[in-house]
């Protein structure tokens, strides 16, 4: 007698063989029915992970969306058109038109005196060297990246800023001077035009907002090339003015960042159907 006849006939039953639970069994017929290569399908009601994103993608992620966009960046996109157009003019027409139209956009103590609003406005659309000049390139990265963070009217207000201030703080100088005698009435005449300005205080007020190490070791670079363009004194009113726009920019640190952090909190708030908006 086998151990199982024993065990029935112990127990005053019949004599039946022990068979596996139900559960068992199940498992045994699909994986008598599964094909016998390639990985088994899985469960419908098991939750799949998504794979995680590779290096490359996030890189082309991240380089897109540093891209101006009219949905992201308007002021950076529409102002960098309008830089190409004059730049194009300024390379493709007759260069007797194009110095004219330099010279009466240009932020001089004559034209300031006689026009101030229509030559600040006028002498910030052109780019000093023409469209060929990394100005256009820098201005997207730079103020694109403010952009992104500020708004475009804020980004706006501060390139603004560091234009009218650096050019106010260098033109006013001159015109005191001339009127006290310490310099000739050729002074009050001269070319200056260009984004350098709001470019530099866009520059300052965005490395508010990096890590420490970035933020200074930024800084420190531009203020070391525009130190030693001072000392080279080729152009010193505009050396100091690019000094003076990247100051305006440091400047505007506090502004900038309590801007920031209340986008950031009025973006992850709750809308209306109880999940916070995706941010951009």
């Amino acid at each position: 007698m086998t151990e199982t006849q024993a065990v029935g006939t112990a127990a005053g039953q019949p004599h039946r063989a022990l068979r596996p639970p139900k559960r068992c069994r199940a498992t045994a017929r699909r994986a008598a029915t599964a094909p016998l290569s390639g990985p088994a399908a899985p469960d419908a009601a098991t939750p799949q992970l998504s794979p995680a994103p590779a290096p490359a993608a996030r890189t082309v992620r991240t380089w897109a969306r540093a891209v101006p966009s009219p949905a992201r960046t308007p002021f950076t996109l529409g102002y960098a058109v309008v830089l190409v157009v004059t730049g194009l003019f300024a390379r493709l027409a007759d260069p007797d038109l194009v110095h004219d139209v330099l010279t009466h956009s240009s932020t001089d103590v004559v034209n300031l005196a006689d026009r101030p609003v229509l030559v600040l406005v006028a002498s910030a659309v052109w780019v000093a060297g023409g469209v060929l000049m990394p100005y256009i390139l820098a201005f997207l990265l730079v103020v694109g990246a403010l952009e992104r963070r500020l708004g475009g009217w804020r980004t706006a207000g501060v390139f603004l800023a560091g234009h009218v201030l650096a050019t106010l703080l260098t033109e006013l100088p001159v015109a005191a001077s001339v009127a006290a005698g310490q310099l000739p009435d050729s002074s009050l005449r001269r070319l200056d035009y260009g984004i350098s300005y709001g470019l530099l205080a866009c520059t300052g007020a965005l490395a508010g907002l990096l890590w420490p190490r970035l933020r200074w070791t930024l800084l420190g670079g531009i203020t070391l090339v525009l130190v030693l363009d001072l000392l080279e004194f080729a152009d010193p009113l505009t050396d100091w003015g690019h000094l003076l726009a990247l100051t305006t920019g440091v400047l505007c640190w506090p502004y900038v960042r309590r801007t920031v952090q209340r986008r950031e909190l009025q973006r992850r708030e709750p809308g209306p159907s109880g999940r916070a908006p995706r941010s951009a």
